[in-house]
């Protein structure tokens, strides 16, 4: 398994994972700023690598590689240690939030991050943040490097933040802005998870060779078959245990040992358990997680932003509440799928990999986890010591629980044919289809559905009610609950309080009513938390584990700590809506305390009609503050279906049930917590078919005489035996089940009965009566016309008429053919032929129950309890019929407690009643026979009440729309318990007003009174669209609680609230209602309240005092205009007008003539007069539709809007404001007074002052960023900024969304499709409304109106100036991870397409364009500014588009068609004064007269007056403006976005517009924005000569030397290398060169980057653009002729803060580069640039890393320097020492008479190599053979010699 991501690239072995954290890395006080909904959705993440300082190695190539969600993205190749890449990858996913917040961003130069985690910080982004590097395999090891890197989580709807891309700034500082807290280090954790073993793992293998032993006589061993291994996962690494071979009780025993960085980025732990296959993959049998968010504390819940080190890693204390991850030793229970194996793909396999709740018990794992410090493990996989296991063994300890569960009622069924039961299970307690744990009463008795005469089905149980009885043996975690309870009892009364502090903020009520709600919360608060300020105590409690003593203490220090909080607040608060975030924190932190992630018993209900399956947790309630029970009293659960792709759209099932649970050794108190008198029966079935007329068993088929419910289990009565404990109470007795008894007009009010008149013949022959002449549908025999009777308590409403409704000839006939052996036919047609041999007709009579109806006694059927059927598990009914063949009846035998007594005893109910004894040797029918028979267990109700319920549905809103005419026809189903009514449908609305009253007359309730009035019975209101043809469409689902008056005489009415709708899972509107429910007096009407009065028939309206009080209110409407009107039905929307709904009053405007020419309204203004109710929250919402005035009278809608609120509308007419009195663009729209005539002269003047001044607008752009080193000197000379802003204008709260004049509201038209938020947008209405109240008196003057002096509606022609400056983070479309961006502008039919001017090969573009269109306005409003990418064969893809409204603009107040800038200029288009003027008028009372002689003395006292700024009384003028609130001079930053994420930001784009009407003339010349251009630039350095450098080879004669040179590049010009030449044989590591290299580049000097342009490829279109920092590498080699040369040293040096070289080489030492080792976190206060320098010489020490360390590996002396490229032509100078060899001139340095090259040199090889080393060994060989040549002669002579003296004497 691999444990982690492989290290490094190209020599960078150190690379590993980041060990980087936040100091709120524990998430409990951390809110996510949105809920997500769950549902798959757009999401988008950017990865940004900057740079990396201090990777280890020599001569490196690092590679950063980026994987996330599966997708893997790497940066370019560098060179060195410490790379600069400013690369940015995206990542498009489509995925659940719940899903992506568990994935890991993978750093392979770093390490892995929770995508959760950066969702979780501020604007769902890390900023600039430095990544500590470290080797994932070996702990040891410390920082291998720091990386900084940006990450963004981009959702729906959300605004990326913009980065602040500067490089010189603080966040180089890498100790303060590490991923982690001042002060805190990571440090090496070991997570030690022990797995200890797991119980009750499902059936996961094939059972074929366990049927073979079968088959043969062997013992099958089916629950065995399963092999489990369980995988741990942790931020990228995996661990598994051994696999245990068929076995579903594994004991593992083993130690998983996990080696991270802590604090850590990852939260969750994840466990699955896997069963092992050998041929195929290995199958999950459940996933589980533990969140180390809720096992650890960083102790920041209690003391807020305190740094966490004191409670992770600090010194432990008493005092301290933080503690390092801890759990267990307990049980994880794991959840999926349903239990029953299938060789099947099983459709729910998702639930067992953890995606959505799973909806069956698959086991539990036993498992511990701790955390130790610093300490380092030999092995991953360990065996757990023995004396661990025995420890363990305490912790599972069983004790016995009950578990009692009532079934008080199951409604809102659909309809069903079959009986139902419901099952009750905790694990596999339960379980019918478990044989591994006791048969358990834990099914209810079969049941047939009864319509609910309107809608629903319910089963009818009146006042026996079904119980299940489960006993099972668990762990005692008692201890933990008492705390639970106490925190979710003190959660439930704060977050009532807050509901009502809500609604009664809402409502608006008087301050002194607001005061006591809210005085009530607090001091409830202070005293809950002053009576539990400290936990039950521990003492003396077993299986007590550290994170139960740890969370004790943080549960206490944080109560504590909400209660002083709590007191505080009450002393000094002042206002009440700003406390309300901080009390809802305190409910968040309580919650959070409450939750309880150890040992939950989870509660299954089945319903065996389908599979639908719901999990309640046993232990998350605060019934009673025990430890020893829970009680849970009734309460409302809706059964769910798995997978519910619907999302709950329809409900299964509605139960309303009451269970308590508790250790066998408290079942007494059961006693005091049942109601009723329960009953335990054992009972069987007896069998009779009938056979030639008679009844017997001899016909039975598949059934035996006696059986049990289902007719598949034999039973006899002689041998039944009573469970353990218990004894018979009474004989056997038959007792007829009325619940299984159901006739087809159960529960129906009106019925239609039918009968079917049947004729034959032969073919062609006459028709005759059959001889079966009445049949029923399925042509059984049925009684004649004459022989049916009207049933007791029903009367006819008709006499018996043939239905023609269907397919049949005209007099109702259908006919048929028979085909043999079937009697009768098959299909029917409706015209008769020939050949057709028998038809029939269908004769309907309805019928009506009677109002009494109640009490008429009902036919109790068969005497002797028989209930008969057609065949066999058909439905059964009372009366005998004809067609009936076979029968049953139920007998009863009562069973009673031997020794005990109340209702506790039931829980001695083990096992099954009884087996027959003839079948205990077949083990087939004992194993069926296993737990089908347990005895059935009832409580009765010996009263019941009476209630009367009244539902108030005033109205709803914001519907969706389901019908195609963008509206729907909305009625809601209303339904309480056992019945339900529905509405009245109202037409066309999204926003329907019924004005109803319910009245559910005598409902019958069985328990008290005051338990009903404790925990009362929910309301569900689903709402639906009525549809004409099909079936109606849901509309959402609405609940809530009535008001309970056990009083009737009670003066408190319910009031009317709001209530949200919601369809799957989604607000889909509100709703207006109220409730209350009364108890009924035996038999007494008078003291229920009055009826309310009648609307219709049957529709009773809202009673007054719960209605809302109305009164007479104004609405103004402006209606400007229609803009982008679509097509409706191909056709053109020509002639529109607008009509208005509110309260029931509508009025409609003037029509468009033509909507091409003018699409504004010719009468603008409309009135409406309409009562309105008082209250905000109960105000109606207005409506707009849009008609379209069409031939032959069509009006068809062609869009519509819903306005909810109007408050912020309302108004007082008799202030006048400006922003609905004359706008300053009427003013405007006035000729130009003569002053504003441009002088050209001075404009050239000025032109020529900026020229000498060397001043450009980006300057001016740079300084307003904040970037003074980019500005030059724009600052220093006084000159005005721009305002950034860093969204759109429109967006900015100060400029009301330049909708001051008129709101855009957008129309639409369709039905909300599934998964559409929205129908489509069809147009847009530009108007606004304003709402004032009108006094009721007829004699008191009409207020002002509102909208008056408008401007003018016609078109106005304009020239748009668009300005495109830079794009910001562009959505890559290229392979290659960029693209090539250029501009394409829309306006109206014109549009320029900017394709010559792309950037290529960035994300990040420069544009500084300008466009210039004419348009006129309103028609050509939209701006469209589209970003696309260029491609040279294929399409261009659009990158993203932004949309600018400029007629909201030109219209505002605001004066957002052209800023207001800091100084006068000439370009102003009209004079400050001249618009101060316009201000005054549109502001009476604001006088201008002495303007200037008031405040010219104090505006410009201190500041630098320059010579174009203007004369005086214009820039006191436009001083004033800018006081005036109007829009400055500005850069606005605009986000793009595609068709393709339309919710999605795809980059982002800095801009400004200015509109100039051309009735006041020709606008002044332009900005000129044109990107700056490089500067090219040289460097040069004189390499003079180097010392100590290392001798790294040994010469044939031994001596230690190098043959030195150096090399030399700049950083991103590799291909650029420069090297000298080789200064051979130095033997004292000095080396003399005297060489020159010259580097050219491209350098940005207010950006202080080099412009480095190359490509990538060699089939590269275009160059790419890099902006690097300008630096400097210089190495040192040793030349090797015969293999590769040796690397000996280097050193990096940054130009722009270069070190100070030593002016000796003796001074030059290692020291001098270690602050520049330590990346910047000590700034070198000697640093300086060479840029301002201009040249630097001395020495600079060269480096190698040996051993992890860097040691001196020589010194070099150089001269920089940096020139222009007009001081390089005047001071030229060649490489090396070529020329023109100058400046300074080099002449050849002059080496040792030692250094040359011994190949090359012969003779000065013998002379320096031979002759210096071995001269005397040469001599002394001279003189030996000298010596022996003389010998030789000698000798050689001697004998002539002495021959010649004899001859010769």
């Amino acid at each position: 398994d691999e444990t982690m991501p492989d290290g490094g690239h190209g020599g960078s072995p150190g690379a590993g994972e980041a060990g980087a954290s936040n100091q709120r890395m524990m998430r409990k006080n951390r809110k996510r700023q949105r809920p997500l909904a769950n549902k798959p959705q757009d999401f988008q993440i950017r990865v940004r690598i900057i740079e990396a300082r201090q990777l280890p190695g020599n001569n490196i190539k690092p590679v950063v590689k980026v994987n996330v969600c599966g997708q893997t993205h790497r940066t370019r190749i560098k060179r060195g240690n410490n790379p600069f890449y400013d690369e940015i990858f995206f990542y498009n996913v489509h995925m659940l939030p719940s899903e992506l917040f568990d994935e890991h961003i993978s750093i392979r130069v770093s390490g892995c991050l929770d995508v959760g985690y950066i969702y979780d910080e501020p604007a769902h982004a890390i900023m600039r943040k430095w990544l500590l590097l470290n080797d994932p395999d070996d702990a040891s090891m410390g920082a291998k490097g720091y990386l900084k890197v940006s990450l963004f989580i981009v959702g729906t709807g959300d605004e990326p933040p913009v980065e602040n891309r500067e490089r010189r700034e603080d966040q180089d500082d890498i100790e303060s802005n590490l991923l982690l807290p001042a002060g805190v280090t990571l440090r090496w954790v070991t997570l030690t998870l022990k797995v200890f073993r797991a119980e009750d793992i499902p059936q996961m293998d094939d059972a074929f060779s366990q049927t073979v032993k079968e088959v043969f006589g062997g013992e099958g061993d089916r629950k065995n078959l399963v092999d489990p291994f369980m995988e741990v996962q942790f931020a990228g690494k995996k661990l598994r245990t051994k696999i245990i071979e068929k076995n579903a009780n594994p004991e593992w025993n083993q130690l998983l040992n996990l080696q991270v960085k802590f604090p850590s980025v990852c939260e969750r732990l994840k466990l699955i358990v896997f069963d092992w296959d050998r041929l195929t993959r290995n199958d999950v049998v459940g996933t589980t997680y533990l969140d180390l968010t809720k096992i650890a504390s960083s102790g920041g819940e209690v003391e807020g932003d305190t740094t966490f080190v004191m409670g992770f890693l600090g010194k432990t204390g008493e005092s301290e509440v933080g503690f390092l991850p801890a759990f267990g030793p307990c049980y994880i229970n794991l959840y999926g799928s349903p239990r029953e194996f299938t060789g099947l793909p099983d459709p729910y396999d998702d639930l067992n990999y953890g995606k959505g709740e799973g909806v069956a018990y698959r086991g539990r794992v036993l498992v511990e986890l701790s955390t130790k410090l610093d300490e380092k493990v030999d092995k991953n996989v360990d065996n757990i010591p023995n004396d661990d296991i025995l420890v363990a063994q305490k912790y599972q300890r069983r004790r016995k629980y009950c578990l009692c569960a009532v079934f008080h009622s199951a409604t809102m069924l659909q309809e069903t044919g079959e009986p139902m039961q419901f099952e009750v299970s905790i694990g596999n307690y339960g379980n019918k289809l478990d044989t591994t744990c006791k048969p358990l009463a834990s099914t209810t008795q079969y049941s047939c559905a009864v319509f609910d005469g309107n809608q629903y089905y319910y089963l009818p149980w009146a006042n026996t009610k079904p119980v299940v009885v489960l006993t099972s043996f668990w762990e005692d975690i008692s201890h933990r609950l008492g705390a639970v309870n106490i925190l979710l009892y003190i959660v439930e009364r704060l977050q009532s309080n807050i509901t009502s502090l809500k609604t009664a903020m809402l409502a608006k009520v008087p301050e002194t009513r607001l005061a006591e709600i809210w005085l009530k919360l607090i001091n409830q608060i202070i005293e809950d938390l002053s009576r539990y300020d400290k936990m039950p105590d521990l003492e003396g409690m077993q299986n007590l584990t550290l994170l139960d003593i740890q969370i004790k203490k943080l549960r206490d220090s944080t109560i504590v700590a909400i209660r002083e909080a709590a007191r505080y607040m009450l002393e000094n608060a002042t206002d009440v809506k700003t406390t309300l975030s901080d009390i809802e924190d305190w409910l968040e932190r309580l919650n959070q305390l409450a939750e309880e992630v150890r040992g939950r018993l989870l509660t299954e209900i089945n319903m065996y009609c389908a599979v639908q399956v719901l999990r309640r947790t046993g232990f998350s309630s605060a019934g009673n503050i025990c430890r020893s029970s829970v009680e849970i009293t009734c309460s409302d659960v809706f059964l769910q279906y798995p997978m519910d792709k619907n999302q709950g759209l329809k409900v299964p099932v509605q139960i309303r049930v009451n269970m308590w649970l508790g250790l066998s050794a408290h079942e007494k108190k059961f006693n005091s917590f049942a109601e009723g008198t329960f009953s335990v029966f054992a009972e069987m079935y007896e069998n009779q078919a009938q056979v030639f007329g008679k009844w017997g068993t001899t016909g039975l088929v598949g059934r035996h005489k006696f059986s049990d419910v289902t007719g598949k289990l034999k039973l006899k009565q002689e041998y039944f035996l009573p469970p353990s404990g218990w004894e018979w109470d009474k004989e056997w007795f038959v007792d007829p089940e009325k619940g299984l008894l159901t006739e087809a007009d159960a529960g129906h009010f009106e019925f239609t009965d039918e009968v079917y008149q049947n004729e034959t013949r032969f073919p062609g022959g006459e028709w005759k009566p059959a001889a079966e002449p009445y049949t029923d549908v399925n042509g059984e025999k049925a009684p004649s016309l004459a022989e049916i009777e009207c049933p007791r308590g029903w009367k006819w409403q008709d006499d018996w008429t043939v239905d023609i409704n269907r397919a049949v000839d005209e007099k109702g006939w259908e006919y048929g053919v028979t085909i043999p052996p079937n009697d009768k036919p098959c299909s029917w047609v409706s015209a008769e032929k020939m050949y057709h041999v028998h038809r029939r007709k269908r004769m309907i009579r309805p019928r009506k129950k009677v109002a009494d109806a109640g009490a008429a006694k009902r036919d109790q059927g068969d005497p002797e309890g028989w209930e008969y059927s057609s065949l066999i598990g058909w439905k059964f009914h009372r009366k005998e019929r004809s067609s009936d063949t076979f029968r049953r009846r139920r007998w009863r035998r009562r069973m009673a407690p031997a020794d005990r007594l109340g209702a506790s005893a039931i829980f001695k109910l083990e096992g099954a009643v009884g087996i027959d004894e003839d079948a205990k040797d077949s083990k087939t029918d004992a194993s069926k026979m296993f737990g089908a028979n347990t005895p059935t267990v009832s409580c009765s109700f010996d009263r019941s009440y009476m209630y009367h319920l009244r539902v108030y549905i005033y109205q709803a809103r914001s519907l969706l729309a389901m019908d195609k005419d963008s509206f729907s026809d909305p009625y809601a189903h209303v339904s309480f318990l056992h019945m339900s009514k529905t509405t009245e449908i109202i037409k066309s609305t999204l926003n329907p007003t019924w004005d109803q009253t319910l009245i559910f007359q005598n409902l019958e309730i069985y328990g008290e009174p005051q338990a009903l009035a404790h925990n009362p019975p929910s309301i569900i209101l689903e709402f639906f669209d009525s549809d004409q043809v099909g079936k109606d469409e849901s509309l959402g689902r609405s609940m809530f609680l009535p008001m309970v008056k056990l009083n009737p005489s009670t003066a408190v009415s319910p009031k009317l609230l709001w209530y949200p709708i919601t369809k799957k899972g989604k607000d889909a509107g509100e709703v207006l209602l109220a409730a209350e429910i009364i108890l009924k007096d035996k038999g007494s009407e008078t003291e229920l309240p009055i009826i309310p009065p009648k609307r219709g028939e049957n529709l009773y309206m809202v009673p007054q005092g719960i209605r809302p009080v109305v009164q007479l209110t104004a609405i103004e409407i402006l209606a400007w205009g229609l803009r982008n009107m679509k097509t409706y039905q191909l056709t053109p929307v020509n002639s529109p007008s607008l009509v208005v709904e509110c309260g029931g009053e509508i009025v409609q405007s003037a029509v468009i003539r033509n909507i091409k020419k003018n699409p504004n309204f010719p009468g603008s203004v409309l009135f409406l007069k309409v009562l309105l109710p008082k209250e905000e929250m109960y105000t109606p919402p207005i409506v707009l539709k849009v008609i379209d005035h069409r031939p032959f009278g069509r009006k068809p809608v062609v869009g519509q809007c819903t306005i909810d609120s109007l408050e912020e509308y309302r108004c007082d007419p008799y202030m006048t404001q400006a922003d609905v009195a004359m706008t300053s663009k009427v003013a405007l729209m006035a000729a130009a007074p003569p002053h504003t005539i441009i002088d050209m002269e001075d404009r050239r003047s000025l032109l020529e002052a900026q020229e000498k001044d060397t001043i450009d607008w980006w300057s001016k752009f740079h300084a307003s960023l904040g970037e003074h080193e980019k500005c030059g000197p724009y600052l220093k000379k006084g000159y005005d900024t721009l305002k950034i802003y860093e969204c759109e204008l429109e967006n900015m709260p100060e400029f009301q969304g330049l909708t001051d004049f008129c709101n855009t509201f957008k129309l639409q038209r369709g039905k909300n499709e599934d998964d559409d938020d929205d129908p489509a947008v069809v147009g847009e209405f530009k108007g606004s409304f304003r709402v004032y109240p009108l006094s009721d008196d007829p004699n008191v003057p009409a207020p002002p109106r509102q909208f008056r002096e408008l401007p003018d509606s016609g078109p106005q022609e304009c020239v748009v100036r668009i300005y495109i400056i830079r794009g910001l983070d562009l959505q890559p479309k290229d392979n290659n991870g960029l693209c090539d961006p250029y501009i394409k502008i829309s306006l109206g039919k014109k549009t320029i397409e900017d394709r010559d001017h792309y950037c290529p090969n960035t994300l990040n573009p420069v544009f500084g364009r300008m466009f210039e269109l004419s348009c006129f306005l309103p028609q050509d409003k939209d701006l469209k500014i589209s970003i696309y990418d260029y491609d040279l064969l294929s399409r261009d893809e659009k990158v993203g588009e932004t949309m600018i409204d400029l007629e909201n603009r030109f219209l505002s107040r605001f004066g957002s068609y052209c800023g207001v800038p800091q100084t006068y200029s000439f370009l102003n288009l009209v004079s400050s004064t001249q618009v101060l003027l316009n201000a005054a008028h549109c502001r009476p009372g604001f006088q201008v007269s002495h303007m200037i002689e008031i405040m010219f003395a104090g505006t410009e006292a201190n500041q630098e007056i320059h010579e174009h700024m203007g004369p005086p009384n214009e820039r006191i003028a436009l001083h004033v403006l800018r006081t005036q609130g109007m829009v400055p001079e500005h850069v606005e930053t605009r986000t793009l976005y595609s068709t393709f994420q339309p919710t999605l930001s795809q980059g982002k784009v800095q801009m400004w517009v200015d509109v100039f009407p051309k009735s006041l003339g020709l606008p002044g010349p332009p900005f000129d924005i044109s990107p700056r251009k490089a500067k090219k630039h040289y460097l040069r350095v004189v390499i003079w000569n180097t010392t100590d450098v290392t001798l790294d080879e040994t010469s044939v004669t031994g001596e230690r030397m190098s043959d030195i040179y150096v090399k030399g590049w700049m950083t991103g010009m590799e291909e650029d290398k420069q090297k000298t030449d080789v200064h051979y044989r130095s033997l004292d590591g000095d080396g003399n060169f005297n060489w020159r290299f010259v580097f050219g580049f491209d350098y940005l000097p207010a950006e202080q980057l080099c412009l480095v342009s190359k490509k990538e490829h060699f089939w590269s279109l275009d160059k790419t653009e890099f902006r690097i920092p300008p630096k400097l590498i210089i190495q040192i080699w040793d030349n090797d002729k015969f293999s590769l040369d040796d690397y000996l040293g280097n050193v990096e040096l940054d130009l722009l803060d270069l070190i100070p070289p030593a002016k000796t080489s003796e001074k030059c030492r290692l020291e001098m580069l270690e602050n520049k080792r330590g990346g910047f976190p000590h700034k070198n206060k000697e640093a300086t640039s060479l840029f301002s320098q201009k040249s630097v010489k001395g020495w600079w020490p060269c480096v190698i890393e040996q051993d992890g360390k860097k040691v001196l590996a020589g010194k070099v002396e150089m001269t920089l320097e940096v020139v222009n490229e007009t001081e390089c032509d005047e001071k030229p100078a060649g490489k090396g020492r070529d020329e023109p060899n100058m400046n300074p001139k080099l002449d050849p340095p002059k080496r040792p008479e030692t250094s040359f090259f011994w190949f090359t040199n012969p003779c000065k090889t013998m002379k320096f190599i031979v002759w210096r080393r071995f001269k005397w060994i040469f001599i002394g060989l001279i003189i030996l053979i000298l010596v022996l040549l003389f010998f030789g002669i000698l000798l050689y002579s001697i004998p002539n010699y002495i021959s010649m003296k004899i001859v010769k004497p």
